[in-house]
């Protein structure tokens, strides 16, 4: 299953409601979860990002859709990556020639 790491940022909204930010993960993960995309990990950082996730989900278009459906509740702000894993990335160099 495809791999996304997302730099999420909190929105003043978010910020102003940060002791319920661990509910909001939470309700996200089961929300997610429903569309079988899930976070694998996620970690409250201290610098330019708010949260660093790690997210799994059956495509491209799933997983956006999920991270998605949580950025529209106005509490965070995404930038996702795309991760390969080391045998993905294996294939994708024997790809390339």
């Amino acid at each position: 299953m495809p791999t996304y790491v997302s730099l999420l940022n909190w929105t003043d909204q978010g910020v102003r409601n940060f002791k319920d930010s661990v509910d909001r993960y939470e309700a996200a993960q089961s929300a997610m979860g429903a569309s079988g995309v899930s976070f694998k990990d996620a970690y409250w950082t201290v610098g330019p990002y708010d949260i660093v996730a790690v997210v799994e989900g059956p495509d491209d278009e799933t997983a956006t859709a999920g991270l998605l459906s949580v950025a529209a509740q106005g509490n965070i702000r995404s930038t996702t990556m795309r991760a390969f894993t080391v045998d993905e990335m294996r294939s994708v160099i024997q790809k390339a020639g």
